[in-house]
């Protein structure tokens, strides 16, 4: 089976002030990543790395799209332009912004994101469903 001309293999989330990064693996079982979740602090700084590669041919605007679910309410829809890449033997990352996760009693608990790798051809790449939880301190 070829490989596919995009291939995202890794989501990171880049947090400062906690341990290390969290990893999530995008070669293996995706259907497996829904039971994994991500704890997230109330308030912390965090970035997302998208690290992907290109293997045939040239792709233009590609985009990473997060839906985020509470309670099957969607609340949040984040759109990454991660722009236009040629084929390399190497990976290419990707990094956001800083953003602040929500704080407060009323955000805290579970979450469930849709998350989209596509390009302005609207060809879907890669989807894929985790889990977030925002708590008050690393250690719920």
């Amino acid at each position: 089976m070829p490989l596919p001309n995009v291939q995202v293999t890794r989501l990171t989330l880049l947090l400062e002030q906690a341990l290390g990064p969290m990893v999530m693996d995008l070669t293996g079982d995706l259907a497996a990543l829904k039971d994994l979740v991500f704890v997230l602090k109330e308030g912390v700084d965090y970035r997302v790395k998208i690290t992907f590669k290109i293997h045939r041919e040239m792709v233009s605007s590609l985009k990473c799209l997060h839906h985020t679910y509470c309670r099957r309410l969607c609340v949040d829809k984040t759109v990454y332009m991660v722009g236009s890449y040629g084929p390399s033997a190497q990976e290419y990352e990707f990094v956001t912004p800083v953003e602040e996760a929500p704080r407060g009693a009323l955000v805290q608990g579970p979450y469930l994101v849709l998350s989209l790798f596509t390009d302005d051809d609207r060809t879907h790449h890669l989807s894929w469903d985790w889990g977030l939880r925002v708590c008050q301190d690393w250690k719920d």
